[in-house]
């Protein structure tokens, strides 16, 4: 069996930026056990695995830990290989995940979006232990299912956290997003999730599910230019549109190759 794979670095305008992802096309789906087999034997945090269904196309997400509902940046990765290399005539396509559907479309010759369902975050009171583990005093604080999220006051403060890994470890969810007003965009955030194997994500496509409408009721407004402060830098245009997030960014292809099994 030969597999057609590659990597993309999404949310970037040059390799060795925005977020990494292998994207691995299939005829069709073989036992889980040989698409986690794969993902460990490329040591990535995060695979894709497409299979054309003719007019749709189903996604996948693994990582070395197991499998995940939705990944956004390997989803943008996603979208780069349907829309630029498998299927160059589409300026759309409908990909369906495990527990849902994923509209990708090609916004530009520069620009690749995404567009997901909200994941509304609701406010509430700090969990015990968030402030000791970033280091910070935290006055604002959100949660969702799966992240808590911290506000701060200034773009440096996100940029300078050098948060307790250990400590967010104990926390009761799986990631924590900190975000704040940008100086040369309308917000940044960074993520950590060392729960997922990630102590740092350098780009969270999900977690603007969530940040896109807080930041669109706080600022009033509904198109919005998000920077991700990890070290490798990412850079989001993201709409809110109605219930809908549309997350649009940059992808570079640095590696094509074969699997041979």
């Amino acid at each position: 069996m030969k597999l057609d794979v590659f990597q993309i670095d999404a949310f970037a305008n040059r390799v060795f930026a925005g977020n990494p992802a292998l994207v691995c096309c299939l005829a069709d789906w073989p036992d889980d056990g040989l698409l986690q087999a794969i993902t460990t034997e490329h040591n990535a945090p995060v695979v894709a695995f497409l299979v054309d269904r003719g007019q749709r196309f189903e996604i996948r997400y693994f990582t070395p830990l197991g499998e995940l509902g939705l990944v956004g940046h390997a989803s943008l990765a996603a979208a780069h290989v349907v829309l630029r290399i498998l299927r160059p005539d589409l300026l759309e396509a409908t990909l369906d995940r495990r527990s849902g559907t994923l509209k990708v479309s090609r916004l530009s010759d520069a620009l690749l979006a995404i567009t997901l369902p909200v994941l509304p975050a609701r406010g509430c009171e700090a969990p015990a232990g968030l402030d000791d583990a970033l280091g910070v005093a935290v006055t604002e604080v959100h949660v969702n299912q799966n992240q808590y999220f911290a506000v701060l006051a200034r773009e440096s403060d996100v940029s300078s956290l050098a948060p307790d890994m250990d400590m967010l470890m104990k926390l009761d969810r799986d990631g924590v997003i900190v975000t704040a007003p940008g100086e040369h965009s309308q917000f940044v955030s960074r993520a950590f999730a060392p729960k997922e194997g990630l102590p740092e994500d350098p780009v969270c496509g999900s977690a603007h599910l969530a940040l896109v409408p807080y930041w669109s009721a706080r600022l009033g407004r509904t198109e919005h230019l998000a920077l991700q402060l990890s070290p490798r830098g990412g850079e989001l245009h993201c709409s809110l549109r109605g219930d809908e997030v549309r997350l649009a960014g940059r992808c570079v292809l640095y590696m094509q190759g074969t699997i041979h099994i």
